[in-house]
């Protein structure tokens, strides 16, 4: 199922043992769009540091109670790796995070999370992890969806909109589709583009480029938030535009 990011901000986050805090923004990468971490506002807890939590630890979401809960207890989050609330997260950092909980680095792999196909298969591998020591490294490519949202949206010939929300995969924790809100002299509507379709984007100018045309966007198929998206919806999203469906 499909779920709007901006729903999930202000989820409240709970170990084994009591409340985090509340879910107040969340980093993807900008290879795969898979959500990587939430990030916690902890209140009084643990104030000064940014506190991260895996999709890997979550167990089953509780939608209707607005409530995920983590596998961790608050003693295992707090004697984690502590990094600055407005310090960025490098990929050594991520490696010494991962190493500190036990679990498989997901870049390595080849898949959207590495050797798993859902981020929560990885937490059972917690006893199994490959020792990982001496691979370099590489740049981590974490992006706030925070920051992201709002940016401009380009067409390839001209501008249409800006970035609203993003659409969520529950189960892999992908973002599947941008939500752009259409402007800029063509008729003013909500519209979903699948981040697959995305050229280029350019994180100082803050703009996100996609592979379609200012026409292609004046017929686009429109996106009502209020009504939940189906996969009849998503394959003549697809087939409108030529594109290979991502669950096929």
């Amino acid at each position: 199922m499909l779920r709007r990011i901006n729903e999930l901000k202000g989820y409240v986050i709970s170990a084994e043992d009591g409340e985090i805090g509340r879910c107040k923004d969340f980093l993807f990468d900008d290879r795969h769009w898979a959500i990587r971490y939430m990030v916690a506002d902890t209140g009084k807890w643990l104030p000064g540091r940014k506190v991260l939590v895996s999709p890997i630890a979550l167990g089953k979401p509780d939608w209707e109670a607005r409530r995920f809960p983590v596998q961790l207890t608050r003693q295992e989050i707090k004697e984690s790796p502590p990094l600055g609330e407005d310090a960025p997260v490098s990929r050594q950092y991520e490696s010494s995070w991962f190493d500190y909980y036990g679990w498989p680095y997901y870049w390595f792999g080849g898949g959207i999370w590495g050797a798993a196909p859902y981020p929560t298969a990885l937490f059972l591998k917690r006893l199994e992890k490959v020792v990982e020591k001496g691979l370099e490294p590489e740049e981590s490519h974490l992006r706030s969806v925070k920051e992201v949202t709002g940016y401009q949206i380009l067409s390839k010939d001209g501008k249409v909109g800006h970035a609203e929300d993003f659409l969520l995969e529950e189960e892999a924790w992908v973002l599947r589709y941008i939500v752009i809100n259409i402007h800029n002299g063509l008729p003013h509507r909500k519209v979903l583009v699948a981040p697959t379709w995305v050229t280029w984007v350019d994180w100082i100018s803050m703009q996100i480029r996609i592979e379609l045309t200012t026409e292609a966007f004046r017929n686009i198929l429109e996106y009502d938030p209020s009504v939940p998206i189906d996969r009849e919806y998503e394959a003549r999203l697809h087939e409108k535009h030529g594109r290979p469906k991502y669950w096929e």
